[in-house]
């Protein structure tokens, strides 16, 4: 094993309970096949090890402040993804050309929808779904161009802002291509915004027109039009709702097909429309924030550009043979630039929702099948919520197999780890014993692509082992495009973020306050600076924030501060240590790293979230903590204790009872005493964007669960 790795195997396999005569024999069995397929594999096959062992990103010079740079961009950053192709609208025109009668953009068709009583009185909805029904590049071409011209006829002016508030779906992209064709600035919106934020980002920008969908318009906007006073027009991109005519006085409703009627007949007079240039804002994009109001970043077609061709360099074999699936909201930059990567390489989309994903997902009847199963995408993106979620979800049902199967299952799982930290694949484990596993997300997926915040080594390793695929861990921000590095795919080593992307270069500056420096040994530590062409315009009319974290150096380059803390291995490949923002000093001078204990107990079936909390009046951690219903129930029973879910998680016994559990996972995973949460409240309710409590990428958000626990605090820490 490389010395790169930091989760040892040992460390992550699973207990096993085999009769130890028999447990030999087996282990007799898996060296002797491991001998004899190994052979041929020696001779065949470079290692993955071997790929991963290289060198993969250099500085460029010696100075320890030194820019980092992919060893395939030494010689200049890669901006361009297509020769001449310097805006959006050429890249998608390249395509289109290129690709014209290949599907691009999948919907399922729905059959039937009904609703489901559930056994404690709540009412689910259930889909039926069809086939997957296709547009062709051609299609969306035209679709696009006459929805800009249709809104070029309703007022809508080159380099002004126009919003998209929607779920994720095909008139999401057909409605952004429009815009990139007609100079239009896209301001994007999550749409599990609250009310404030969304009146905030739509007032701020002053846009007149909004594009949402009729469940929105219904369960958000209508409560809220009258606090946008410029507002116009609004498209709804799936017909009319019925209740329409509520709206104030000069505010029109609009069908997305009505528009494209509208620019279809306006556009028989051939009039020319205004082009962007690469410099030109192609979306405002508001971030759900992890403190305060949202902030929108203004994101030009050429950083956009600089960060598809840096992401897309990073998955070999990209093209025309690919299914993506989408589903994460593409108002968020990692789903926004992963589809602008699959649209400019050929490959097909096909669109889900995280309630239709798989045949367990929640609208999903029970019988039917779920969008991977109809679409077996190739690629897919996720973030680490939702890889946690799956990893608990297969670890749950392997603790409910018989013996024999739960051993087999456990036996080949910790033989394919071993393998793996070799270098070497399992070919007869995956496809004996991981085929129904892998089967969950459509038996074809040959790369996972994760981001939004740091994955668990457990995690990682689990998806490598049971979806027999490379899982590519990402690190970007909105304010760089998304783009920062990925790991390669041979690199199946946990705990890192993977080197550069040819679109840009990486720093340590020295952080002293929390002990990090660029000369420290044996890794040079610091906060990350990402500079390049990808790295954004800044925040809209936020001009002090703008000078806070960009800068420009002296050849022009721009440059972003992250407020994260890495170190660099030896070959070049990032780690992501600490934030900036997470790091408490407690009443006795000790630094705790609140994103590391969290980090560090999240993996536990007990846990489905948790927040740790310090500050600097007290001298010790406290933590909030959402308990896995079944797990919590399971644990209470045993300790004799009864009551609904509520008056479980409001219970002190329970509260003490998980304590025991999360000090005794501190421990091995090394937490210091004092990084150890002392007291902690258990929350009957789960945290969900729709709280407001974690940002559609899952991330806590810090502000907003200090004042919703504010009460449990003063208790914790003995004021009440």
């Amino acid at each position: 094993m490389n010395n790169h790795v930091s989760s040892k195997p040992s460390t992550m396999k699973l207990k096993q309970t085999i009769n130890p005569i028999l447990l030999y024999f087996i282990h007799f069995i898996i060296s002797l096949y491991t001998v004899i397929t190994y052979i041929p594999y020696y001779f065949l096959f470079e290692t993955r090890q071997e790929k991963s062992n290289r060198i993969k990103a250099k500085p460029v010079n010696s100075k320890p402040e030194s820019a980092y740079r992919s060893v395939n961009s030494l010689d200049g950053l890669a901006s361009v993804l297509y020769p001449g192709c310097d805006t959006l609208d050429k890249v998608f025109m390249y395509a289109k050309n290129k690709f014209k009668d290949k599907r691009l953009l999948g919907t399922r068709e729905i059959l039937n929808e009904e609703d489901e009583v559930q056994p404690n009185g709540k009412i689910f909805k259930k889909v039926i779904l069809g086939h997957y029904n296709w547009l062709s590049y051609e299609d969306v071409f035209v679709r696009a161009l006459n929805f800009g011209n249709g809104l070029q006829m309703l007022g809508q002016k080159p380099k002004t802002n126009i919003a998209i508030f929607c779920e994720t779906r095909a008139e999401w992209m057909i409605a952004a291509q429009a815009c990139f064709m007609y100079n239009f600035q896209l301001v994007t919106l999550y749409a599990t915004l609250g009310g404030p934020a969304i009146v905030h980002g739509l007032n701020e920008t002053e846009v007149t027109n909004i594009i949402t969908s009729k469940e929105l318009l219904q369960t958000k906007l209508k409560d809220i039009v009258s606090l946008v006073p410029r507002l116009r027009h609004i498209i709804t991109v799936d017909g009319k709702p019925p209740t329409w005519s509520e709206f104030p006085k000069g505010v029109i409703v609009h069908t997305m097909a009505a528009v494209q009627a509208l620019g279809a007949k306006a556009s028989a007079e051939n009039k020319p429309h205004s082009k962007p240039g690469p410099l030109d804002i192609a979306v405002i994009m508001y971030t759900s924030g992890s403190t305060g109001l949202p902030k929108g970043v203004m994101i030009s077609h050429s950083n956009i550009i600089a960060g598809i061709t840096g992401m897309a360099e990073r998955i070999p074999r990209l093209g025309e043979e690919d299914v993506y699936i989408g589903y994460l909201p593409l108002a968020h930059v990692l789903e926004l630039s992963a589809e602008l990567v699959c649209l400019s390489h050929g490959c097909r989309i096909g669109y889900s929702s995280p309630q239709t994903l798989a045949d367990q997902s929640s609208k999903i009847k029970k019988g039917s099948k779920g969008d991977t199963t109809m679409l077996k995408p190739t690629l897919m993106a996720a973030v680490p919520e939702i890889m946690d979620r799956i990893y608990k979800n297969v670890m749950n049902k392997v603790n409910e197999m018989s013996s024999f199967q739960r051993n087999l299952f456990i036996l080949a799982y910790n033989y394919k780890m071993e393998q793996i930290s070799k270098g070497h694949g399992t070919p007869l484990c995956d496809r004996f014993i991981f085929r129904k596993v892998r089967g969950l997300l459509g038996g074809n997926i040959r790369l996972l692509l994760c981001g939004g915040a740091p994955l668990s080594a457990t995690t990682q390793r689990f998806m490598n082992i049971c979806f027999c695929c490379p899982v590519g861990q990402g690190y970007g921000l909105t304010e760089s495009s998304g783009a920062g590095t990925i790991t390669e795919v041979w690199d199946y080593n946990t705990g890192r973020v993977g080197a550069p992307l040819v679109c840009c270069e990486i720093k340590l500056k020295n952080w002293e306050e929390g002990g990090y420096f660029n000369t420290d040994k044996p890794h040079p530590r610091g906060e990350i600076l990402i500079g390049g062409q990808n790295v954004t315009m800044g925040y809209y009319k936020n001009e002090a924030k703008t000078k806070a974290d960009f800068f420009e150096d002296e050849n022009g380059q721009r440059w972003l501060c992250t407020g994260d803390v890495g170190e660099f291995d030896p070959d070049g490949c990032l780690k992501i240590i600490d934030r900036k923002k997470d790091l408490v000093k407690l009443q006795a001078g000790e630094y705790v790293s609140l994103g590391k204990v969290e980090a560090a107990l999240k993996n536990l079936s007990l846990i489905d979230n948790i927040c740790a909390y310090a500050n600097s009046y007290h001298s010790y951690v406290i933590g909030f903590v959402v308990p896995n219903q079944k797990e919590l129930t399971e644990l209470a029973r045993k300790k004799g204790l009864q009551g609904t879910w509520e008056e479980l998680c409001n219970s002190c016994e329970m509260e003490n009872e998980v304590l025991k559990v999360l000090s005794e996972a501190a421990v091995s995973a090394s937490l210091e005493k004092f990084e150890i949460p002392v007291k902690i409240r258990l929350s009957p309710e789960p945290w969900t964007p729709e709280t407001g409590l974690v940002t559609d990428a899952f991330k806590l958000k810090r502000k907003e669960l200090k004042t919703h626990y504010q009460a449990d605090i003063e208790r914790m820490y003995g004021r009440k």
